[in-house]
């Protein structure tokens, strides 16, 4: 490997080198002469404030490297704020309790049906020998009978579980259940209707955006435009430990973040499931013949996308003491470009969620970077966006065409480098097909 193309497949970590390095040697110095962008506070700080968008982010990615998007995933954060904040601090049936309750126990029914379904056919086709991909018939027991039982038993559980914290207001585990729960209800509404209707992830989503938004203001009330949470007054004391040091090192929602990286990253990268979701974005159509169940593996990206984005709501209300409607508003966008400048693929296919992390790291620390030299929020806007288009032309490697176009000198020679580099990948399609060893985590 000549140190070329070690540069080109390295390039997102020199990114984030410079990034840092910039931020670093521009710094400001505090009275003491410290370094204010290196001192432990700062960088808590930081990785505080990427929790939020880098948990969107993470099931953001899946859903792209499926050749999809998800653009509701800000307002599905807002609704599960609006319910997490009134459990919390408002005692009885509330609408936030009407919305969240019975959505857990549908959830939990569902979750008991499917795994257990799951797990008789995956010992079946262990038995059988069979191909990995392909169905096989169950009985009525396994494959109707004890599926629906273990559903009931999960679904009453469940309610056993909540249905006595509705009256003196819910504790901490209550709205880490109720809020996840129903973002991944509306995140596999999402991937149903998608699928079922044959529409585009983009106006179905944005569809969902809209909803949601109007769901979360109704639920939230006329009078309710933003619901307090003050921790050992109207709500539990224990709701604290959400925004406290881990260990006095590692902030609770870091945690969470890092937590959602490796797992789903683990999953992406060594599981069926994983592979299943490149050859999806690879080539939808080549996928379904080779026998991948290509829709329900959709749905349960976009209901993945769905759950985290209930959990970042809840750190969220954690973090800022308050749910609202609009607390999501914008996110979407952040997740989507700390996605891309992680270097996953609009188009599909294509992206990791080491790379994701990377993203969100760069995007956290050039916000960081112009808050500490106090830039004008809207000239931030402005950077950002300059940015993100400067890092996507590098990454997709577009750089050439554009001084091609714009007849700049060595633009000519760059185009033709760029066009021989992505001949290879676009005459060998069926190469994609479960994902890009060069790029998955």
């Amino acid at each position: 490997m000549t140190a070329l193309k070690l540069l080109s497949r390295t390039k997102l970590y020199w990114g984030l080198i410079a990034i840092f390095l910039i931020g670093v040697l521009g710094s400001p110095m505090s009275s003491k002469g410290n370094n204010i962008f290196l001192s432990y506070g700062n960088l808590l700080d930081v990785l505080r404030q990427v929790s939020t968008t880098g948990l969107i982010a993470t099931g953001m990615t899946a859903v792209i490297i499926t050749g999809g998007i998800d653009l509701s995933v800000g307002s599905l954060m807002a609704i599960c704020s609006v319910v997490c904040a009134m459990l919390l601090t408002v005692p009885g049936v509330t609408p936030g309790v009407v919305l969240g309750v019975p959505t857990v126990a549908l959830v939990a029914l569902c979750i008991g049906f499917v795994v257990t379904r799951f797990i008789f056919q995956n010992l079946a086709k262990s038995r059988a020998g069979a191909d990995l991909v392909r169905e096989i018939r169950l009985d009525g027991v396994r494959g109707l009978v004890t599926p629906a039982v273990v559903g009931v038993v999960l679904c009453s559980l469940s309610l056993w579980f909540l249905l006595p914290q509705i009256e003196p207001k819910f504790g901490v585990l209550g709205v880490l259940l109720v809020a996840p729960c129903v973002g991944l209800l509306f995140g596999a509404l999402n991937g149903f209707i998608i699928v079922a209707g044959r529409l585009q992830p983009f106006i179905v989503t944005l569809a969902m955006m809209v909803t949601a938004l109007g769901i979360a203001r109704l639920t939230a009330g006329q009078n309710n435009a933003v619901l307090p949470v003050y921790t050992g007054s109207n709500a539990t004391a224990d709701f604290e430990i959400l925004r406290s040091l881990v260990f006095g090192v590692i902030p609770m929602p870091g945690l969470f973040f890092l937590g959602a990286i490796l797992i789903y990253g683990a999953v992406l990268r060594f599981t069926p499931f994983g592979r299943y979701v490149y050859a999806i974005g690879g080539n939808e159509e080549a996928a379904r013949l080779s026998g991948i169940a290509a829709g329900r593996v959709k749905i349960a990206t976009y209901a993945i996308s769905g759950l985290l984005a209930g959990i970042a709501a809840v750190l969220y209300v954690a973090q800022y003491r308050q749910g609202k409607p609009d607390a999501g508003a914008g996110l979407e966008l952040d997740a989507i470009a700390a996605v891309v400048i992680g270097g996953t693929s609009l188009m599909g296919g294509r992206g990791s969620l080491i790379g994701t992390f990377c993203g969100v790291l760069i995007f956290g620390l050039l916000s960081n970077i112009l808050q500490l030299h106090n830039i004008n929020s809207n000239l931030q806007l402005v950077l950002k966006g300059m940015i993100i288009i400067g890092t996507v032309l590098v990454q997709e490697r577009n750089a050439g065409d554009l001084l091609a176009y714009l007849r700049l000198p060595g633009g000519q020679t760059a185009h033709k480098e760029t066009a021989a580099a992505k001949r290879p990948s676009q005459e060998t399609p069926s190469l994609n097909l479960g994902g890009n060893k060069n790029e998955t985590t």
